[in-house]
C-alpha cells in the first residue's frame, strides 16, 4: 500500500509489466483525474495458483516435470475515465476485478499493456493492515505505515497522539502490536490511513472492520474525507453504501464493464441480475 502524489503515468511493459512514472506539480480541484486507456492486467497461474507452492516446486524438481504456467487476464482493453468531482462506486461479484482495478489506479500493479494516468495525490485505503509489523509498538507502526503512505517520520510523530486517540489506543501506544486484538489492529490501521489530505481517495470495503462503537466514528471520518477529496472510487459489496456514497457506478464482471452510469440505475440492474441467478 502506498500513497502517490502529483501526477503519475504507468504504461504496460510486456512480459513483466514494468512501468515508468512522470510527476508534475500539484493540480487544483479541476485537475484531479484518472484515465485508463486500453489497459490489460494479467496474473501468471501455476497449477491453478498465482504463485507455485513449495510442495509443487519440490515435486516438479524430483520428477523433472515442469507444469507450464498460464496467463489469467483480469482485464483486457479496459477504458475508464474519472473526472474531478465524481464519486464512483465499483460493484460486481467476487473475482470480477474490483480490487485489482483499485490497485492499478493506486500504482500497486502495473498493466501488461495500456496506460494508467493519475493526476493528483492518491490515498489508497486498501488492505489497511498491510505493512504493519507485529513486533513493533503502536507508535512505531504509526511511523512505519505513515512512511509507506508517503509521510515523513516527523509529520507522523506529530500526528501520533491524534491517531491513537481516534483509535482509542492511547494506553497501548508503546505495547507491541502482537499484543493487540484484531479489532485494535483494525482501528489503528484505519486511523493511520485516514489521517491524510488526499485529492483522490480509493476505498476498498474499509467499513468492514471495527467494533460497534468504532464503526460510527469511522463512517463519520470517511464522510469527511470523501467531502474533502476531489475524486472518490469506492469498491463495495454493499449496494446500500454504494447508493449512499456515490453518484456514478461501474458494474464489473469477468474483467469488463457491464454498465457505467448513475448509481441508482446501475445498482438496480445489478440487483436484478443477482435475483435471476
Amino acid at each position: 500500500m502506498s500513497s502517490t502524489s502529483d501526477q503519475s503515468t504507468i504504461a504496460g511493459a510486456g512480459e513483466h509489466a514494468g512501468g515508468a512514472a512522470a510527476r508534475g506539480p500539484d493540480g487544483d480541484r479541476t485537475h484531479a483525474a484518472i484515465e485508463l486507456q486500453g489497459v490489460g492486467m494479467r496474473f501468471r497461474m501455476h497449477s491453478g495458483r498465482l504463485s507455485p507452492t513449495l510442495k509443487a516446486t519440490v515435486v516438479e524438481t524430483i520428477t523433472r516435470r515442469r507444469s507450464r504456467p498460464r496467463d489469467f487476464w483480469v482485464f483486457q482493453d479496459l477504458d475508464i475515465s474519472i473526472a474531478s468531482g465524481e464519486r464512483v462506486g465499483v460493484i460486481g461479484a467476487n473475482g470480477a476485478g474490483k480490487t485489482t482495478l483499485i490497485k492499478l489506479i493506486a500504482g500497486v500493479y502495473a498493466p501488461a499493456h495500456g496506460t494508467v494516468r493519475v493526476t493528483g495525490r492518491v490515498a489508497p485505503l486498501v488492505e489497511l493492515a498491510t505493512g504493519l509489523n507485529m513486533e513493533l509498538s503502536g507508535v512505531e507502526n504509526i511511523l512505519l505505515l505513515g512512511s509507506l503512505l508517503g509521510h515523513p517520520p516527523e509529520v507522523m510523530l506529530a500526528r501520533a497522539p491524534a491517531i491513537l486517540e481516534f483509535a482509542g489506543l492511547r494506553e497501548f501506544a508503546e505495547a507491541p502490536m502482537k499484543s493487540y486484538s484484531t479489532g485494535m489492529i483494525s482501528r489503528l490501521s484505519f486511523s493511520i490511513a485516514t489521517n491524510v489530505d488526499p485529492q483522490i481517495l480509493l476505498l476498498d470495503e474499509v467499513f468492514a472492520g471495527g467494533d460497534a462503537e468504532f464503526v460510527p466514528r469511522a463512517t463519520e471520518r470517511m464522510h469527511e474525507l470523501m467531502d474533502a477529496s476531489h475524486i472518490v472510487v469506492f469498491v463495495s459489496h454493499s449496494l446500500r453504501l454504494v447508493r449512499e456514497l456515490t453518484d456514478r457506478t461501474l458494474w464489473i464482471e469477468h474483467g469488463r464493464v457491464v454498465q457505467d452510469g448513475p448509481t441508482g440505475e446501475v445498482c438496480d440492474a445489478y440487483a436484478a441480475s443477482i435475483a435471476k441467478r
